[in-house]
Order: structure tokens, then C-alpha cells, then sequence
């Protein structure tokens, strides 16, 4: 169970969140630490090398106005004033052989830099500076090389002791603050990181809680605009689409079970009346319906499958260059014998050369569709009319009736599977003609519009791109 928990934790959001916060951190107390030290130790060896110039200077002067025998114990007294552990002073001629110097017992004889001289021999430079390991000591010393006339040279030295003390005090402070720092930012990064997810936590609850039986359930909005909030709209966003889908799945499977059930339930029928006799003319006329209510099950089926192929999309690789207004002809043609009977005028206003890429039999099936409908919803002596025109990017298919129209709340359902109004009822159907004719349209690049007003008639216009427009 421990184990379990730790490793949990350790691939936890919150975690990894929590560790960058340190490890920045980190970086950037390090960062600061490394430029404050560097300052602290140049400010010290500024003001190092500024005393000990000032003090050459001093003995130089002296040298200059009273001679070597008053700057030997110039030199002597400023190293007692400081103290023999912390300064010294070496006089020696040019060739390396020392004449004077201050007590040596504690600096063990340290030697002399030799680029330190050659700076004042060769390059004729009135001073300059090293930093000398002192033998058998941790720390070191600042030393200045000044030359006096011709020959005599200064050796004088400062202990860093003191300041390397001071540095490495800093550095005991600085990882004592350090420990103590890092604790409080993996607290307050483990504090920030689980509030910043909080949302992300009220999320992942709300989505354990929903189920195929419970769909109502959203995420709560806090309303501060923040990327959570994002979060949480978008998520109650996609569980609205959820449930309207799942919605429409079970009023689709609602209607398939009853569509399926009226077919059914009259051969089942038959079937019962006929066994209820004897008569040789009694099953044959059984047969003949059964054969028709299958016919008419497998027109449905088939076309839901066509429906379900077509809004998976085409292959465009079979469209072809095709003539809209000559499709718009042709189809006028095949449904006049039955617009003659029912005594409805057919009228056909198709331009000539509409070029569109597509499907032939699926668009002769859109115009299909939607030209038997405007025919079954006219009453006799109505007109149906069917009208083709081109606008230079776009082709548009109008079939327009004056029968009896759809209700406006009705309109924005008439594309849906096995939908039917109220006003189609009465008619023979199982409202997926218009559905199909949707997808067949959408395959194209193109989309179906309504308008139509009850009593008054209906047009539905399908907009689809030109030839041209589509080579572009």
C-alpha cells in the first residue's frame, strides 16, 4: 500500500510541479549566491590591493626624502602596527638577494612571483600584485612588488585569513539559509501546485461520476477566467454534445424499433389469419405481402447503411465531370408520369452547362429525394417546380412546392433520421429521404437550406461547387 502511494505521488502532476518549482528555485538562489560571492571577493581585494599601495606609496615617499636605512624601519613599524601575523615585508635587490625584512618565522620564507618582478624589470611597471600560497597554511596572501630607485625592490604581503574566514561564514550561512529555503518552497510549491489543480481534480471527479445512465452532471465554473475555467467550460461543452448525441441515438433507436415493429407486426398478422383457413389463394396473397413489408424493411436498412456510408464521406477519386441542369432535366422527366396523375404541373428552369464534380447516382438520388417529396406533400393541382443556376462559384439546385408546407418549429429537425412532423404522418415514409439527401450534399462540398411556411409551400435549396471552383 505504501509502495503504491509513493509511486502514485511520484508520477503525480502535483509532484513533478512541486519539483521544478524547487529545482528553479534552486537555480536561482545558486545563481545569487554565485554573483554576491563574487562581489563580496572583489570588493576585497579591492580594498586589499587599495591598502597595500596606499602603504607602498607611503614607504616610497620616505625612500624618496630620507633614504633605504629610514625605509627599512618605516617598513618595520607599519608591519608591528598591524601585527607580524598579518603583514609582512621583504626589501631585495634586483639580483634576488634580500637585505631586510620584517619577522618571517610565520609566513615559512613564502617565495617570490616571478611574473610579478619581471612586470617591474621588464615592462617598467611602478607596482604589481599576486596572490601567494603561504607553505603550510589554508589561506593565502595579497602581495604588492614595488620598486624604489634603481635596485631596491618592496615585497609586502596582507594575510587573507581574516577574509577567507568571513567567505567561508558566508558560505555556512548561505547553505543553512538554503536548507531552510528549499524546505519552505517544496511547501509552498506543493501548496501552489495543488491549488493551480484543484480544477483539474473537480474535473477528473465529474468524470468518474458520469455514466450512461447519468449525463447531467457538470463541472463547477468559478468564474475567474483562468485556463481551469477553460478547462471546465470546454468539458461541460463536450458533455452537452455528449448527451444531445446519446439523446439522439436512443430517439433514433426509438424510431427504428417502431418503424420495424408496424412491418412486423402486419406479417405477423397475415400470418396468423392465413393459418385460420385453408384457402390455396389466402398464402399466396400472405406470401405477396410478407414479400412486400420485407422489400420495405430493406429499403430502410439499405438506406440508413447508404446514409451512414455517405456521411463517412466519398471517394473523389469516382466523381466525375457532370452537368447539373441536365440531372435536373432528367429527373423532371422520370417523376412527370407521376406528377401528370396526381394532376400537379412539373416545371423544370434548368440553365444550361452547370458543371459540377460528383457522384451521378448520388445527386440523381438527392434530386430524387427531395423531387418525390415536393410531389407527395402537394395537393392536386399544385405546381412543383425545379430551377438550376450557376453564380460563378457555386451551382444552385432549387425544388420548390406550394403544398402543404412544414411548421417553422419543425424546421430545424426535417434533416434528422426517421424524423416526421405531424403534417407527413398521413403519408408513406420513413423519414430518411431528407437525411440522406443532407449527407449526399455534405459528401459534395455542399450543404441543403429551407425555407417554407405552413399552407404555403416549402423550398429546399442545395448549394454545391462549381467545377471550376473546385480545380482552383
Amino acid at each position: 500500500m505504501f509502495f503504491d502511494r509513493t509511486r502514485k505521488l511520484w508520477h503525480s502532476l502535483a509532484f513533478r510541479l512541486t519539483l521544478w518549482y524547487a529545482l528553479v528555485f534552486v537555480l536561482l538562489a545558486m545563481t545569487a549566491f554565485a554573483l554576491f560571492y563574487l562581489l563580496i571577493v572583489r570588493v576585497i581585494d579591492q580594498r586589499t590591493d587599495e591598502d597595500l599601495l596606499t602603504n607602498a606609496n607611503r614607504l616610497g615617499q620616505i625612500y624618496n626624502l630620507e633614504g633605504s636605512e629610514m625605509l627599512q624601519r618605516a617598513a618595520l613599524l607599519q608591519v608591528q602596527s598591524v601585527g607580524e601575523h598579518k603583514m609582512f615585508f621583504r626589501l631585495f635587490y634586483a639580483t634576488g638577494i634580500f637585505y631586510s625584512s620584517s619577522n618571517m618565522a610565520f609566513w615559512k620564507s613564502i617565495g617570490i612571483d616571478r611574473r610579478a618582478v619581471d612586470d617591474l624589470l621588464v615592462k617598467g611597471r611602478t607596482y604589481s600584485y599576486a596572490t601567494q600560497p603561504i607553505p603550510d597554511r589554508p589561506f593565502k596572501a595579497r602581495v604588492i612588488y614595488r620598486r624604489f630607485g634603481a635596485a631596491i625592490m618592496l615585497q609586502m604581503g596582507y594575510s587573507l585569513e581574516a577574509e577567507n574566514r568571513l567567505l567561508q561564514s558566508f558560505q555556512r550561512i548561505f547553505m543553512i539559509t538554503m536548507v531552510a529555503l528549499l524546505g519552505l518552497a517544496v511547501m509552498v510549491g506543493w501548496f501552489m501546485a495543488r491549488r493551480a489543480l484543484a480544477g483539474v481534480a473537480s474535473v477528473t471527479r465529474t468524470a468518474r461520476q458520469i455514466s450512461e445512465e447519468d449525463l447531467e452532471t457538470r463541472v463547477p465554473v468559478f468564474h475567474q477566467h483562468n485556463e481551469i475555467d477553460q478547462l471546465a467550460v470546454t468539458f461541460n461543452q463536450m458533455l452537452d454534445r455528449i448527451q444531445h448525441l446519446v439523446k439522439g441515438i436512443r430517439q433514433m433507436n426509438d424510431n427504428i424499433a417502431h418503424d420495424l415493429r408496424s412491418p412486423i407486426t402486419r406479417i405477423r398478422g397475415l400470418a396468423e389469419v392465413t393459418l385460420g383457413g385453408a384457402d390455396l389463394a389466402e398464402y399466396q396473397g400472405m406470401a405477396a405481402s410478407t414479400i412486400e413489408e420485407c422489400d420495405w424493411l430493406l429499403h430502410m436498412i439499405n438506406t440508413m447503411l447508404t446514409i451512414s456510408r455517405t456521411e463517412a464521406g466519398l471517394d473523389p477519386k469516382s466523381f466525375r465531370r457532370l452537368d447539373l441542369s441536365a440531372l435536373a432535366h432528367d429527373a423532371c422527366a422520370l417523376f412527370q408520369p407521376l406528377a401528370e396523375d396526381k394532376g400537379i404541373q412539373m416545371q423544370a428552369e434548368a440553365q444550361g452547362g452547370c458543371p459540377v464534380l460528383g457522384d451521378a447516382a448520388m445527386l440523381q438520388r438527392l434530386l430524387a429525394n427531395l423531387i418525390d417529396n415536393a410531389i407527395k406533400y402537394t395537393p392536386t393541382g399544385g405546381r412543383v417546380r425545379v430551377g438550376v443556376t450557376c453564380d460563378g462559384e457555386s451551382a444552385r439546385l432549387e425544388v420548390e412546392d406550394n403544398g402543404t408546407g412544414i411548421a417553422t418549429e419543425d424546421h430545424a429537425r426535417v434533416f434528422e433520421r426517421f424524423f416526421r412532423g405531424d403534417r407527413s404522418r398521413s403519408q408513406e415514409g420513413a423519414g430518411l429521404g431528407l437525411s440522406l439527401a443532407l449527407a449526399i450534399a455534405r459528401a459534395h462540398g455542399g450543404d441543403i437550406s429551407l425555407t417554407s411556411r405552413p399552407e404555403q409551400g416549402s423550398l429546399f435549396t442545395v448549394r454545391l461547387p462549381m467545377e471550376d471552383s473546385r480545380t482552383q
